[in-house]
């Protein structure tokens, strides 16, 4: 039986939402067109962070759209997209955001992700380097830190039982606790509204929910679960933007300097006062950097 997506009952759909049919799995994206873009305009597509969804560029999709057409779509297991029993790994949301660009664009894009998105912005583009013309990424997690001992593996892999992991699924997915995070991980807390609770709420309820959770506890252990960011940063030619936010908790600034060592065409801007969510802390900025960036170095 196919899940059944939640969506936020109370929030204007953010663009032109459609479902599409990728691999048998339903795929839940949005666009937004101006008649004021240019008819050349770049297109930009936008991909969420880990836990989250399209909706989190509410502040970021409908400004940028008065200059470029948008995208925007939710990985498979995220979001209002289906909740699949599926191998999940940073290659296979690569092969959906390619699959995505070819059938509904098709032609070289700016490709814009926010952590765990802007990893897999960053292997897509390595991978099928023909569809992008430049790329942003919004902090940049290591995916593969030092891999634990084989006896914390095994512990690891002892508490991702289904049995032990369903009592704490049912707590973290409640919107009382995910309020109490979010005004953790958020600069300004104030900024933790009922919209933005839903958001990361609402998918946690669907169908095949807790499989997801379980997957993920099991794969982002994985040393196959993603490329590592020293293979893939060095061989990139085109343009490339990278953010961040000198507070940023989750991801420390420090990891910036570092990785924009890695290849000479990274431009790093840094945010200051605003952490992890920058794109949600300071919109105005980032819209406008990222629309500056593509003029400048694209356009």
């Amino acid at each position: 039986m196919r899940s059944q997506p939640n969506s936020p009952p109370n929030s204007p759909p953010l663009g032109a939402q459609r479902d599409w049919i990728w691999r048998g799995y339903q795929i839940r994206y949005t666009y937004l067109r101006s008649p004021q873009a240019k008819a050349n305009a770049i297109p930009l597509i936008f991909l969420h962070g880990f836990g989250s969804s399209l909706g989190q560029w509410r502040f970021n999709l409908r400004p940028i759209s008065e200059y470029h057409t948008v995208y925007a779509l939710d990985f498979l297991g995220f979001g209002a997209s289906e909740k699949a029993s599926a191998n999940y790994r940073v290659s296979l949301w690569a092969e959906l955001v390619y699959d995505f660009w070819r059938s509904f664009i098709a032609k070289p894009a700016v490709i814009i992700g926010h952590s765990l998105g802007a990893l897999i912005a960053l292997t897509t583009v390595a991978t099928y380097p023909k569809m992008a013309q430049g790329l942003v990424m919004l902090t940049l997690p290591d995916p593969q830190p030092r891999q634990p001992p084989a006896w914390a593996r095994a512990i690891e892999q002892f508490f991702s039982s289904p049995l032990l992991l369903w009592p704490l699924f049912k707590i973290v997915r409640q919107p009382g606790l995910l309020r109490v995070v979010l005004r953790k991980i958020y600069q300004n807390p104030e900024l933790v509204d009922d919209e933005l609770v839903e958001l990361f709420a609402n998918p946690a309820q669907d169908q095949g929910a807790l499989q997801v959770f379980y997957r993920l506890s099991l794969t982002r252990s994985d040393p196959e679960y993603s490329p590592i960011l020293k293979d893939l940063l060095p061989g990139l030619t085109l343009p490339i933007l990278l953010l961040w936010g000198e507070a940023d908790q989750i991801v420390p600034f420090r990891s910036a300097v570092q990785l924009s060592n890695l290849n000479p065409n990274i431009q790093l801007l840094t945010i200051p006062n605003a952490g992890h969510v920058v794109y949600d802390e300071n919109p105005e900025f980032v819209n406008q950097s990222i629309l500056d960036w593509v003029e400048r170095a694209i356009e």
